[in-house]
């Protein structure tokens, strides 16, 4: 072979050599990048803590310092805790409460979640739960059977206001009673006591002799009354990063209003005001219970539902909260009495709260009917929970009250809470499952019910009423109305009411103070009828309603009052 020819094969060979190396490189990156796609990726995921304008100025007014009153208080004085940075790095996870009981008697369900009533049921709550859902909601009901709806052997009455302590102890022994507790209520004008059977007579008997006396103005039985929610999960279901905030659109309504001068009575169980959520936002205590209990996990959520501003974010960050302790127990349970709710109302309405929230459910009680009436009157917002009973359960008050907003809960996917109560009285939903939340001793909690979703809607009631404090609550309760995402079959509905509470919408639809009214908040889907859709173009101007306004379809008439109504 001439030196030529060897040349030529030793090129053609490397050539050969360079074009294997360059398909072995070639499939070796291939093979590189299907592995890495097999692989879970690294995503930097952004902080999803919202941001809180840091320039806001505490928020406990000395005009609402703990007032002297008659009875036991709760936690001693609140020491003033310096304000969190609302503005976090990536945050490390969460300490959960891992003691949150079921606070209503324990029962079972059936198919359709209904609560199924239980002999000899009582309120401790110890009992396990079924896990029927729709979308993530677990349930677990609150029974209203005869055997829990009141506590035996006592009676709220109503007695002559003359009536000295003396006279009025001397009376209840005349038949055969012990007088508990008795007071003047100025909310309704009268003096009611709270009254035991000590000589173990049937009760119905003494009820009879007892109202026949000149002295009394009418007899009732205590009604039992239990806080609305559901036993925690565990950490791993449901998502911390308070998917309410998105589908009630309160970041966009806080570039507007954060409920700011705005006071909020939470009556419910033990507040932490001590937990960094709720630093300097509990600006008055009251104890109806005068108990020595410690903060509960139940209050302590609730409030942060409102105005929770550190790691989380409340409805209302910059609103005042008046801690009403009216539900408490020994065991865990947490339940309350028409009695100490007439308290709650009566020290609300003295003590200058413009929102009154009631994440509990009890049955129709007469005296709790004539507070709520008479608190209306005076120009508060009443709102609470629809009930965590199920499909088939009674209206349960005082969310059935036509004074009172009734609020259903949801889930992450828009569906209705399988435990959620349903009904002509329901007027809004708002987000209630798998719930963020702070509770006791700087913990955190995840949890569901209507309780939750109740107060998501004080929340935003107290934008509303930042926004124009001359709101009236007819006319907040409308706008309400006007402005919710609509959910379920088109129009209002026995599950969603109006449908899902809009912030965002709410905020834009009411004129600020001195303000002429603004447009609708684009994006917002409420489905009007089809006569209205035709006449009216799809964003328009929302005048704050009138209380004599009968003609919209967010108008709540009493056709759409229960029949008791």
């Amino acid at each position: 072979m001439t030196r030529k020819s060897e040349s030529r094969v030793r090129a053609g060979a490397y050539a050969s050599v360079g074009a294997a190396l360059l398909l072995a490189a070639c499939l070796g990156v291939e093979a590189a990048q299907a592995q890495a796609i097999m692989r879970t990726p690294t995503i930097s995921v952004p902080s999803r803590t919202p941001t809180i304008n840091p320039s806001v100025a505490a928020r406990v007014s000395p005009g609402v310092a703990a007032r002297a009153v008659g009875v036991a208080r709760g936690p001693g004085p609140i020491t003033t805790i310096p304000r969190i940075s609302a503005r976090l790095g990536p945050t490390p996870v969460l300490p959960y409460a891992r003691y949150s009981p079921n606070l209503y008697p324990a029962c079972n369900r059936d198919a359709d979640g209904e609560c199924l009533a239980r002999p000899n049921a009582g309120g401790g709550g110890s009992g396990k739960v079924a896990k029927k859902s729709v979308g993530k909601g677990r349930g677990n009901a609150t029974p209203v059977a005869a055997n829990v709806r009141a506590f035996a052997n006592e009676f709220v009455a109503e007695i002559d206001g003359a009536l000295s302590p003396t006279e009025a102890d001397e009376l209840a022994r005349r038949h055969g009673l012990t007088r508990v507790a008795s007071e003047n209520f100025p909310l309704i004008g009268a003096t009611f006591g709270l009254f035991r059977i000590t000589d173990g007579r049937p009760s119905e008997t003494v009820r009879r002799e007892f109202a026949a006396d000149g002295s009394v103005r009418s007899v009732q039985p205590n009604f039992r009354y239990v806080l609305q929610d559901q036993k925690a999960s565990v950490p791993a279901e449901g998502d911390p990063a308070q998917y309410a905030l998105a589908k009630l659109r309160l970041p966009q309504a806080h570039t507007l209003a954060h409920g700011a001068n705005v006071t909020v009575a939470v009556i419910d169980s033990g507040i932490d005001a001590r937990h960094p959520e709720l630093a300097h936002s509990v600006a008055d205590n009251f104890d109806a219970l005068g108990s020595a209990e410690g903060p509960h996990v139940h209050g302590t959520g609730i409030a942060g539902v409102i105005v929770a501003h550190a790691r989380l974010m409340g409805s209302a960050p910059e609103a005042r909260i008046i801690a009403i302790r009216a539900f408490g127990g020994s065991a865990g349970a947490a339940e309350s009495s028409s009695y100490i709710i007439l308290r709650s109302l009566n020290y609300a309405a003295e003590h200058g709260a413009q929102i009154v929230n009631m994440s509990f459910a009890g049955p129709k009680d007469a005296v709790i009917e004539r507070a709520i009436a008479a608190t209306a009157a005076r120009g508060l917002v009443l709102i609470a929970a629809a009930g965590n009973a199920g499909a088939k359960s009674p209206p349960l008050y005082p969310a059935a009250n036509p004074n009172v907003i009734a609020v259903s809960a949801t889930d992450q996917q828009d569906k209705l809470f399988s435990a959620s109560n349903r009904g002509n009285y329901i007027a809004l939903a708002a987000p209630g499952v798998d719930i963020f939340l702070p509770a006791p001793d700087g913990k955190y909690q995840m949890t569901s019910g209507t309780s939750f979703s109740a107060a998501y809607v004080s929340g935003v009631a107290a934008l509303l009423l930042e926004r124009n404090s001359a709101l009236k609550p007819e006319a907040l309760r409308m706008t309400l109305a006007k402005t919710a995402r609509d959910l379920g079959s088109p129009g209002r509905d026995d599950l969603f009411g109006d449908g899902e509470a809009d912030a965002f919408a709410a905020v834009m639809a009411v004129p600020a103070d001195g303000a002429t009214p603004v447009a609708a908040a684009p994006g917002t889907t409420k489905r009007e009828d089809a006569e209205r859709r035709r006449e009216e173009p799809g964003i328009r101007a929302i005048e704050q309603p009138s209380l004599s306004s009968t003609d919209d379809k967010g108008t709540i008439s009493q056709v759409d009052r229960p029949a008791t109504r």
